[in-house]
C-alpha cells in the first residue's frame, strides 16, 4: 500500500504551532503564497531557540546547533534527511536567495544561551537581539518584498531589540530558576546590584530598579521603530509579532520586582485579537 504523501508546508506549519503559536497566526496573517517559507524561518528559529531547554549539558547543544550550520553550508553531517523544517528552510533560502550568513549569524548567537556568562552591557544585548530577533525580521521581509525590505531595515533593527527584551522579560522567572541572566551587567551596576544580587532577588527595590531599566530600553528602541518611517504594506506582516511587545514591557514597569514571580504573558485570546488590530490598522 502506498504510504499517504504529507505535505510539508502543512507538517512545518503544525510544528511551528506547537513551538511558537504566536508566530504561527502571525504566519496565518501573511499572504498564503509566502506562508510556507515564513513558517520554515520562524520554525528554525524556534528550534534553535529552544535547544537550551532540551539539553542538559552546552555539549550536545553545541552539536545540535552545528547540525543547523551543516545543513546550512551543505556539510556532509548537515543532510535535511527526514526533517521538515530543514528541507523547508533550505527551500526557503533557494527560493528567495536568503543570506546564509544571517542564518548562520542567528546559530552562533544562540550558543550562548548554552552557558550562563552574562552580557556586558547593552550593546552586547543589543547584538545579540540583532542577530536573532531583528535578523528574523528583516529574513522575514527578504521573503514578503525584496524590494521593500531594505526600505525597513532600521525599523526591523530597533523593532527586533524591543521584542527580545519582552521575550527575555517574559523568560526572566525561569531564567533566574536556572541562574542565567540576560540583563545587562551595566544596568546591573547602575542600580547597585551584581548578577549573584539580581538573581538572589532579595533587594526588591534595587531589582525592580532594574527591571525598569531594562524594560524602558524595550521601549526606547519599539518607540525608534515606530519612528523610523512607515513600514511598506507589503512586509508589514514580518512585524506583526512585535505588536506583541509592548504589552509585555509596560506590565514589567508595573509588576517591576513582583514579576520574577508571576507571569507577565497576556492570555492568548488577547495575543490574537492584537496581532489581528495590527494587521488591519498596520501599525505594530
Amino acid at each position: 500500500m502506498t504510504p499517504p504523501v504529507v505535505d510539508v508546508g502543512d507538517t512545518v506549519l503544525a510544528t511551528l504551532r506547537d513551538t511558537d503559536r504566536d508566530r504561527y497566526l502571525a504566519c496565518l496573517l501573511s499572504p498564503v503564497e509566502k506562508r510556507p517559507a515564513l513558517a520554515a524561518l520562524y520554525a528554525f528559529n524556534a528550534e534553535i531557540a529552544r535547544v537550551r531547554d532540551v539539553v542538559r549539558e552546552p555539549l550536545p547543544g553545541e552539536i545540535r546547533l552545528q547540525w543547523w550550520r551543516d545543513l546550512l553550508e551543505g556539510g556532509a553531517r548537515g543532510d535535511a534527511g527526514g526533517n521538515p523544517v530543514a528541507v523547508a528552510l533550505l527551500s526557503a533560502v533557494e527560493t528567495y536567495r536568503l543570506p546564509r550568513e544571517t542564518l548562520t549569524a542567528m546559530i552562533d548567537a544562540r550558543i550562548g544561551d548554552l552557558y550562563d556568562d552574562p552580557l556586558a552591557d547593552r550593546n552586547d544585548l543589543e547584538g545579540y537581539a540583532g542577530e536573532t530577533a531583528s535578523a528574523l525580521i528583516q529574513l522575514a521581509s527578504l521573503v514578503l518584498s525584496p524590494e521593500d525590505a531594505a526600505r525597513s531595515a532600521e525599523a526591523a533593527g530597533h523593532a527586533g531589540v524591543a521584542q527580545a527584551v519582552a521575550g527575555l522579560l517574559l523568560l526572566m522567572p525561569l531564567h533566574r530558576r536556572r541562574g542565567q541572566l540576560y540583563l545587562p551587567l551595566d544596568i546591573l551596576t547602575a542600580t547597585g546590584l551584581d548578577r549573584e544580587g539580581f538573581l538572589a532577588g532579595d533587594d526588591t527595590a534595587r531589582v525592580s530598579a532594574a527591571v525598569e531599566a531594562f524594560a524602558g530600553l524595550g521601549l526606547e528602541h519599539l518607540a525608534k521603530a515606530r519612528r523610523a518611517g512607515p513600514v511598506p504594506r507589503a512586509v508589514f506582516p514580518a512585524f506583526l509579532p512585535v505588536s506583541l511587545a509592548e504589552a509585555v514591557l509596560r506590565r514589567a514597569l508595573r509588576e517591576k520586582a513582583a514579576m520574577l514571580e508571576g507571569q507577565l504573558q497576556p492570555p492568548q485570546w488577547r495575543r490574537q485579537i492584537r496581532l489581528m488590530r495590527a494587521q488591519l490598522l498596520q501599525r505594530f
